[in-house]
């Protein structure tokens, strides 16, 4: 039968990160693709405990609806978290929780895009939130981008040419898949562009706590004065993934379109995970728990950077990140990673080639490492194997 389906449906395709992912879920298969925390790290024994007292002290409640903006002890500690760490200005009616932050994605498509309508972001940016906005009917415009985010110049010169900038899309800190973080300047300056065009930015920093080196820097929220800014964050990457808790916090009148369009899409979140995670902060250390994260994470990102230039063959750059889960690889123009994957699949290592992160195609040269779910020996087999292929493309192409 010929079903008619919207036309947003002949936009979209699978996430070429799931499809790998289905791959990797073979034990033999070293995965540098998916952003994976490291589930040895999950706190389950804290857990166990945490959801049994949850429904010793509040069973009813805990399995019962609750509001569409979320539990509000849990609200009212994410608001002071930001404001401590971050250099914001929320309160608990600031934030709304959702299904991870990408959710908070999609929503802001709903909230913010009619078809035809253009968000700006940077080159290269998150796949997952391309595929988010695509749904809407929305062009995509890459801003250059350096090492230390949008380049200011080029940021003012798209806004004033393009009509119909709605949303400008950026990950400030550990950007995936780049893992660069961006500057003081840039922060600000983004920020005098949207108030200037009028134009919202989402501000998604989902690894922002996950720091190596350096000090933390405020949000790019920090620095707007009239609510141009939304900032998205996440339970995902700090905690556990499996809850599927993140929020989206910004000027109380934005989030009440935020709240109607939730409320059309799943009513609420998990309760019972939401009251989890509250009981889990009440009792416990969460610095102390992500402190453990971070120098796990450490040591496996300085192992993944050393054994890369140990490994892969000149002419190859990378970056090294000050913190988060990945590392951006830039392969000689002539090779294509797509074809790296297929061989190195064969080998049984995987990871995600960067063609997918650049909305308007191109830059087939270029792959994203994760450096946070694979142990310690399996970095080096994984980067040596990988290194081996990247040799033999490169001996085949010069010959």
């Amino acid at each position: 039968m010929d079903f008619k389906f919207a036309r947003r449906i002949s936009c979209l395709k699978a996430s070429e990160i799931r499809e790998i992912l289905k791959v990797t879920e073979k034990p033999e298969v070293i995965s540098f693709a998916g952003g994976l925390p490291a589930p040895e790290l999950f706190p389950v024994e804290e857990i166990k405990k945490v959801n049994q007292l949850v429904l010793e002290e509040a069973g009813t409640e805990a399995l019962q609806y609750t509001t569409t903006e979320g539990f509000a002890p849990l609200r009212q500690w994410i608001a002071a978290r930001m404001n401590g760490r971050l250099g914001t200005q929320f309160a608990a009616d600031n934030i709304l929780l959702t299904h991870g932050s990408q959710q908070a994605l999609d929503l802001s498509g709903k909230v913010f895009l009619d078809e035809g309508d253009v968000v700006l972001c940077e080159s290269p940016t998150y796949l997952a939130a391309i595929s988010a906005f695509k749904a809407y009917g929305c062009k995509f415009k890459e801003v250059p981008t350096d090492d230390d985010g949008m380049i200011p110049v080029e940021l003012e010169r798209i806004l004033a040419s393009t009509p119909r900038v709605k949303i400008i899309y950026v990950i400030p800190e550990f950007q995936n898949p780049t893992g660069r973080t961006w500057s003081l300047a840039r922060r600000e300056q983004l920020v005098k562009a949207a108030m200037k065009y009028q134009v919202m930015v989402i501000e998604d920093n989902p690894y922002g706590e996950l720091r190596f080196e350096g000090e933390t820097l405020p949000a790019v929220k920090a620095f707007d004065p009239i609510g141009c800014v939304l900032t998205l964050g996440s339970f995902s990457k700090t905690f556990c993934p499996g809850y599927r808790i993140g929020w989206i916090a910004g000027d109380k009148k934005v989030i009440e379109k935020y709240v109607l369009v939730k409320q059309g899409a799943d009513l609420q979140c998990n309760t019972i995970a939401q009251r989890e995670i509250a009981k889990y902060l009440e009792l416990y250390d969460l610095d102390q728990h992500i402190a453990k994260i971070r120098e796990v994470y450490r040591q496996r990102r300085d192992l993944t950077v050393k054994t890369m230039a140990e490994e892969f063959p000149p002419g190859v750059t990378f970056t090294r990140p000050q913190g988060g889960l990945f590392t951006w690889v830039v392969l000689p123009e002539h090779i294509n990673a797509r074809d790296v994957l297929v061989k190195s699949i064969e080998k049984n290592v995987a990871f995600v080639p960067g063609g997918s992160f650049f909305p308007n195609g191109g830059h087939e040269n270029t792959f994203r490492i994760n450096f946070s779910n694979m142990p310690e020996e399996r970095i080096v087999e994984g980067l040596k194997c990988l290194g081996g292929v990247l040799k033999e493309f490169i001996r085949n192409k010069l010959h």
